[in-house]
């Protein structure tokens, strides 16, 4: 006799369905789960027509069976929502979610940079201080309750060469937690769903410190895209800007420690991690060349709101935002 599977689909809601948000769903839709996709606009059209259509390792890409919808209301409560769309759309997106969140609907964030929530759990450094840069008017904060949130970060290298196509080229790592740390049983629960679907998932105990190591790379490797126009191992290979990718980490670790945060790293070791990679274009750098808006405030100016908060000097972060913002808003994509 065989032993009953212990598969249980799940009703998941992914709202972004750009590289990460298609990337995330196209696995978990392989895996059994019933997955919606919040979109619009030609991506939204793409996928009603020709389901979500998904490469990896190589391959050529494969039609993925994934339902996409316009609004929440039409998308329905679930049983996991996943925030995988840029940090800046997010306090416009975040007050229409409601239809979409149960009782007891988690919410999981996959965002770049640094989350709107991360200072708004008890006992930490920067206790209750508001992220201006990610949530201005405090929109996602209203609409989405800390209590329902599962923090997360991906390390994975995908793009979209057109609406409703994703490829997936590198990196299968995804982690998720609990804000004030430690590990829940939900956390293990949506860990272990994640994991079956493909994702690599892992519950972490300490998510606030992998948003942060996650963060070491993104504040150089975007930014310096962004002003170069190159994929990071040149960035790497050139010892001018390796320089420069040096010092912003140090900057970034120097403010991840006075913020209480155990950071067991170096900018060599992170950086030998980056260049390991290949030649990968920044998620950043991909927007500049789609005309899409780009993450600077989350990856770059939210960083230097905290700095400022505690007193710490990161005169190489705030020269390279600076920059940043005026070659993104030169090109239309930074207000």
């Amino acid at each position: 006799m065989t032993q009953a599977s212990t598969f249980q689909p799940r009703r998941i809601g992914i709202v972004g369905a750009g590289a990460i948000g298609g990337h995330v769903a196209a696995r978990l839709a392989g895996a059994g789960h019933q997955v919606t996709l919040l979109a619009r606009g030609a991506t939204l059209q793409a996928v009603q027509t020709h389901g979500l259509r998904y490469a990896t390792g190589g391959q050529a890409a494969q039609r993925v069976e994934v339902r996409a919808e316009a609004t929440p209301q039409a998308m329905g409560a679930q049983d996991l929502v996943i925030l995988a769309l840029k940090s800046q759309a997010l306090p416009t997106v975040a007050p229409s979610l409601a239809p979409m969140l149960g009782a007891d609907t988690p919410v999981l964030t996959l965002n770049n940079g640094l989350p709107w929530w991360y200072f708004l759990v008890p006992g930490q450094p920067l206790e209750g201080q508001r992220l201006k840069r990610v949530d201005p008017q405090g929109d996602t904060e209203r609409a989405v309750d800390v209590s329902r949130v599962l923090g997360g970060t991906i390390m994975a290298s995908c793009h979209c060469p057109e609406p409703g196509v994703v490829v997936h080229s590198a990196g299968a790592r995804l982690a998720l937690g609990e804000p004030a740390g430690g590990l829940s049983e939900r956390a293990t629960l949506w860990a272990g769903v994640l994991e079956e679907g493909g994702l690599g998932a892992v519950a972490s105990a300490q998510i606030r410190t992998d948003i942060w190591l996650k963060l070491l790379g993104n504040i150089c490797a975007n930014p310096l895209s962004l002003l170069t126009g190159v994929t990071t191992d040149r960035m790497l290979d050139d010892p001018g800007v390796r320089a420069l990718f040096a010092a912003m980490m140090e900057e970034c670790l120097a403010l991840g420690r006075r913020l209480g945060l155990t950071l067991d790293t170096t900018t060599e070791q992170r950086m030998a991690q980056t260049r390991q990679l290949g030649a990968i274009r920044s998620s950043m750098l991909q927007d500049l060349e789609g005309g899409r808006s780009v993450e600077l405030d989350a990856i770059l100016g939210a960083p230097i709101e905290c700095a400022q908060a505690v007193g710490l000097a990161v005169p190489k972060l705030q020269d390279v935002f600076a920059l940043a913002c005026l070659r993104a808003g030169g090109a239309g994509l930074y207000p």
